[in-house]
Order: structure tokens, then sequence, then C-alpha cells
């Protein structure tokens, strides 16, 4: 498949409203952030991280290309605000992930659209990756707060949610979305004390409220998708 083919089936199966909606969501963070003299860096890793969110959404494989370049950008400026969790979450494990989910990915798209054929957990895996989540973000907030953290619980939560839900994305199962609703949520709040603070990042803040927009009509895409798959 050369690059015009791939990009053809990377442009099917959106709907009229998405094809408005969310290049318009794009299009108006640019504008905010411009105007507000934000972040460059803070600028490019929103207007990544939402592509790539979309993307992943509508199950099409080229969101990784924009997830690689939003890891390095959101890596940089996690650095800068001294946020170490989300800092080594982006750096050591999103990066590779998201290689690695190239190539997961690529093995299950469906022939007629290039779409990812959605899944999802067994009652007993629910069970276990909620148990991980729990004691996994007591720990690392414990260990945040030793090194000095400006908010260890909420970015222990996000950092070790985010962690669970990239695995969710990459093993193309629907609970990822309430993952994504819990790290979205908080992560909105943490860079709004980051922004209070001085931090000059207000498109890290626009790009969270749209991933907690977006998380919530994915899932509500997804149950429809399966139920009708069913």
């Amino acid at each position: 498949m050369n690059i015009m083919e791939f990009t053809k089936k990377e442009l099917s199966g959106w709907g009229k409203i998405e094809r408005i909606i969310f290049p318009l969501e794009i299009l108006l963070i640019i504008l905010i952030s411009i105007y507000m003299k934000d972040n460059k860096v803070a600028l490019v890793s929103a207007v990544c991280g939402i592509s790539y969110t979309i993307l992943a959404g509508k199950g099409k494989i080229s969101c990784y290309l924009f997830g690689l370049a939003g890891t390095f950008c959101y890596s940089f400026i996690s650095f800068k605000n001294a946020l170490y969790g989300n800092l080594a979450l982006y750096a050591l494990y999103y990066f590779p992930m998201q290689v690695a989910g190239i190539f997961k990915w690529k093995k299950h798209l469906k022939s007629d659209t290039q779409e990812i054929e959605k899944t999802k957990l067994s009652k007993k895996e629910r069970i276990i990756y909620s148990l991980i989540a729990v004691l996994g973000s007591v720990i690392l907030a414990y260990v945040l707060w030793k090194l000095n953290d400006q908010n260890p619980i909420i970015d222990a939560i996000t950092s070790v949610f985010s962690i669970i839900g990239l695995i969710l994305t990459v093993k193309r199962c629907i609970e990822q979305w309430y993952i994504w609703f819990v790290v979205n949520g908080l992560s909105m709040v943490m860079w709004i004390q980051a922004y209070l603070n001085g931090s000059n990042c207000f498109a890290t803040i626009l790009m969270w409220a749209t991933y907690f927009v977006l998380s919530i009509y994915f899932l509500h895409a997804w149950n429809k998708e399966m139920r009708v798959c069913k």
C-alpha cells in the first residue's frame, strides 16, 4: 500500500459531524493558544495529542505517528514543570509502547475500513486491572512526594492510570475510555494548578479538556459499534 492509498483509508469512515467538529477543535486550540501567547512546544504537544486521540478513537493506526511526536513534546513540558511522574511515564513508557502499538494494531485491522477490531476485558481482568491501579497509585504517590513533586497524588494517579490505559489501547479494549476519562479529568486539574502557579501552558489545559470530552464521545461510539457487531 502506497502513501496515497494509506491516506485515503485513514480518511475514510468519518461521519459528517466528525469531519466538521474535529478539525474545528484543533483550529480553536491553535487560535486560543496564539492569542494567549502560549508556549510553542505546549501548542505542538496539544495539537499532536488531540490528533492522536481522535485517530485512536476512530481506530486508525496513523494515530501513533502523532502520538510519538506529542510524547516528545509533552515530556519536555513535564520536565519544565517538575512533573516527574508524567515525565518518566511519557519518555520511558509511552514512546516504546506506541511503537509496539503500531505493530500490534497492524495485525487486527479490518480489510475494508482499515480500522481496528474492538474488544473488551473479562470480569476477572477488570478486577485485576482495578487492583493494580489503586495499589500502583498509592505507591507512586509516596515516591513522588519524596521527590518533591509539585502534585504527587494527581501526578501518581494519572501516571499509573495512563500506563494501564495505554495497555488497554494497544489491546483495543473499550475499557480504555473509562481510564482515559479519569486521567483526562485529573490531568486537566493538575495543569490548571500549574498555570495558576505561573506556567505558560494554557494549550496543555485545552488539550486535556478536549481529551476529557473525546473520552466520553468515543466511549459512546465504541459501545454503539460493539452492540451492532454482536
